[in-house]
């Protein structure tokens, strides 16, 4: 089977770690690497829970890069759905995998100029602030030849806001990067809260992960069980929304999700505001569309593949 290079850039997150351990048992990927980068945690945070998730899912393998400390220009802030350590109430051995020596941007940075070389682009999945990326295209801007598609997820758009009225976490943790990327020559796929709100983690849903997960099945039942948002006014019902691991689903099977594309625009200077994705859906800026936003999702097909992914933890 001929695999797909894949860079995965996260800020473990509960979600991101969902979205790893589903990475990790997929044939499909071959995972050059994990950038980390400060967003749900701080960094040393974030990095400590990707060696923590690559051990739970036997792929010490996989080297993982520590990035960017702090977003271009605002203060860092981080996401408080995932509990004091990022992980919820789940208790991880220290991990014995250490980080590797190199810079996650400069990482990112060889990486794309050795996909140049080989014309074999790499497909990026960012569960977190762009934050890396930014920093790479601002360094090296032709870096963008050897990306063959950013699938990110982040944004809101005919949704509401998740950490403001207006914005997401992701974007609104650094929005100049999110500008950055947005205004670059990169192929962007974008799953925001309108596509991840569709694909609620239910009770019900987390007993049948548990089930099938086999030897990682108590820790993924903890961490999907602490990803309760308990607010069915907004979702529902019971449950959480799967964003980081969308991405990941994206990846491997697009027939499951619907697109449209837009022009998309970052707010980077208004107070109020901040971080907004504004999508230019019908023409009206004059600028070309430059983005897939994801908007329907086949849910029950998308948890199909979940519990196909995540059951192959029961054969090792």
């Amino acid at each position: 089977m001929k695999t797909l290079p894949v860079i995965i850039d996260c800020d473990p997150g509960i979600d991101d770690a969902i979205a790893l351990l589903s990475a990790f048992v997929a044939p499909q990927l071959d995972i050059l690497g994990i950038c980390t980068v400060c967003g749900n945690q701080p960094l040393m945070n974030t990095t400590r829970n990707a060696l923590q998730i690559t051990e739970l899912g036997y792929r010490v393998d996989i080297p993982v890069f520590a990035g960017c400390h702090q977003p271009i220009l605002r203060a860092p802030i981080h996401g408080h759905f995932h509990g004091e350590n990022g992980l919820g109430n789940t208790a991880f051995p220290a991990p014995k995998k250490q980080p590797e020596t190199q810079h996650a941007v400069n990482f990112l940075i060889d990486s794309c100029e050795l996909a140049i070389a080989d014309n074999q682009p790499l497909t990026l999945c960012v569960l977190g602030p762009l934050t890396n990326l930014a920093t790479a295209l601002r360094i090296k801007p032709h870096i963008a030849a050897g990306i063959s598609r950013v699938v990110l997820m982040g944004g809101a758009y005919r949704e509401a806001g998740n950490r403001t009225m207006t914005s997401e976490f992701n974007m609104l943790a650094d929005p100049h990067a999110a500008h950055i990327v947005f205004s670059s020559p990169l192929n962007i796929t974008v799953l925001p809260l309108d596509a991840t709100h569709q694909v609620i983690l239910t009770l019900e849903h987390v007993a049948k992960f548990v089930k099938v997960s086999g030897r990682i099945s108590a820790q993924l039942g903890e961490l999907m069980a602490f990803w309760d948002r308990n607010d069915v006014r907004r979702y529902g019902s019971r449950g959480g929304p799967l964003h980081d691991p969308l991405v990941i689903a994206y990846v491997l099977a697009p027939e499951l999700f619907g697109t449209e594309k837009a022009r998309v625009f970052i707010e980077h200077n208004s107070e109020l505001c901040l971080g907004q994705t504004v999508a230019d859906w019908y023409g009206k800026s004059g600028e070309t569309p430059n983005v897939d936003i994801v908007t329907r999702v086949d849910a029950n097909k998308v948890f199909a593949l979940f519990y196909e992914l995540l059951s192959r933890y029961a054969g090792k």
